[in-house]
């Protein structure tokens, strides 16, 4: 991938009465009342959102087969935003087959990392690392004023973290789940990251598995050239799995560790990601700026086609 001005060039900015299309590229949906609420929030800001027929839809842990699943993403040629019901597992899966991506926006985040990276890769922009259909409704009033804004055209605050290393630097904008990223290493699908600004989060792993795909990552050369790093929540990874590594090292401590020789500006605390708190909207591809003397994420908004 090349960071061109196509990637920074964002669909245009949806219009009350534009069409919303869910799509269920991961694990089944089994919590219906949520996506029925997420559906209601997108509702009431004017759009139209179709009722999808993932919602009964299964295959073993799977939301449908492979060729169901993958249907969704282009289903709907008239969508003006194709918005994902949850994570869990299997986008990946979808990645074995040619997706006909359309333009237009695409918004999810964990195991949506996969199709929001590889659709990055292939030089496509107007992704959002930000909530699922079914977390939407979950959110506080600030995360979804901002991913509103963020679809509607309007500016958006910037994010504030804690500094770790200063500095400040602009680059294209990736924002991926660790542990789904990391299962790209290697093939096509993930953007490359020279010269970007990469913002990681993950749920669930302790400490010595984090370190573990940090270290992938080095290994690979893959974290060396980064413009800089943000560390968004790392919710339920401080918790170790058995005695041997209860008393081993903390989550901040394998995070600074692993990083602090990367000699880029590094912010962590940003509130982005799985757990409380807020899961804020990051478009992919999007010129943005990390000044790790402030702590803060500022987007660099170009303008819209």
């Amino acid at each position: 991938m090349q960071h061109s001005d196509q990637l920074w060039t964002l669909p245009r900015p949806l219009q009350s009465g534009d069409r919303v299309s869910i799509a269920a590229p991961s694990s089944a949906i089994c919590d219906q009342a949520s996506l029925l609420a997420g559906i209601a929030v997108l509702e009431s800001w004017g759009l139209s959102v179709n009722i999808p027929a993932c919602m009964e839809r299964r295959w073993g842990y799977l939301a449908g087969r492979d060729s169901e699943r993958v249907s969704d993403l282009s289903a709907d040629d008239a969508c003006s935003l194709l918005a994902c019901a949850r994570g869990g597992w299997g986008a990946a899966r979808l990645l074995e087959q040619t997706i006909a991506w359309k333009e237009g926006w695409l918004l999810g985040f964990s195991d949506v990392t996969a199709l929001l990276c590889s659709r990055m890769a292939q030089g496509l922009g107007g992704g959002i690392h930000g909530p699922l259909v079914t977390t939407l409704a979950g959110e506080p009033e600030w995360s979804q004023q901002r991913l509103h804004d963020l679809l509607f055209g309007h500016p958006v605050a910037s994010l504030e973290g804690t500094c770790w290393a200063g500095g400040t630097v602009t680059g294209p904008l990736i924002a991926v789940n660790l542990t789904v990223a990391s299962h790209l290493l290697g093939s096509h699908h993930l953007p490359d990251l020279r010269g970007a600004i990469l913002v990681i989060e993950d749920v669930g792993e302790a400490p010595y598995r984090l370190d573990r795909m940090l270290t992938h990552w080095r290994l690979l050369g893959a974290l060396q050239n980064l413009a800089g790093l943000g560390f968004g929540r790392f919710s339920g990874c401080e918790e170790a799995e058995n005695n041997d590594q209860a008393a081993g090292f903390s989550l901040e401590q394998v995070l600074r560790e692993r990083t602090r020789d990367l000699g880029c500006p590094v912010v962590a605390d940003l509130p982005v990601g799985h757990g409380n708190g807020g899961n804020a909207a990051l478009p992919m591809g999007v010129p943005a700026q990390l000044n790790g003397d402030s702590g803060t994420l500022s987007l660099e908004l170009p303008c819209h086609r």
